[in-house]
């Protein structure tokens, strides 16, 4: 286990940070599932190297597991730079490649998804890229984070 305690030890929230490109869909799901799954555990926030919009996709993918994340906004990294975070994770490699040095973060991670995003053919088709790489993320918080 990389992150934070499974049994809930230790006092206050971590704070965690959760980077992408476009802050549209990984990272979007991954703040909505690790606040979902850890509760007050964590202080969760995600941001990406440019703000854009959540995809609908994505909010519909969570949705279907009870996590609903339609009121998250798409924000720019800037605004958290110089804020303290256990850890920084980075979920696409161009995040990783792009981020700045986090002076605030005890520790950064990578953890490098398929951007969904870029899925084509039907609707139904791209929406279960947005599934299968939402259960990516949801597995790969279980095993390290909860």
């Amino acid at each position: 286990m990389v992150l934070g305690s499974k049994n809930g030890e230790g006092g206050s929230a971590q704070k965690v940070l959760f980077l992408c490109t476009h802050n549209s869909a990984r990272s979007q799901m991954a703040e909505g599932l690790l606040r979902h799954l850890a509760g007050e555990r964590f202080e969760v926030h995600s941001a990406g190297t440019e703000a854009t919009h959540v995809r609908p996709l994505a909010v519909a993918a969570m949705a279907e597991v009870g996590v609903d994340i339609s009121g998250q906004e798409s924000k720019t990294l800037q605004r958290y730079l110089g804020d303290p975070f256990e850890y920084v994770v980075t979920v696409c490699d161009d995040a990783n490649e792009s981020c700045p040095v986090f002076p605030g973060a005890k520790e950064r991670l990578h953890w490098s998804f398929e951007d969904p995003s870029k899925a084509t053919g039907s609707e139904e088709e791209r929406l279960a890229m947005f599934r299968r790489v939402r259960d990516e993320i949801q597995a790969r918080i279980e095993e390290e984070l909860v």
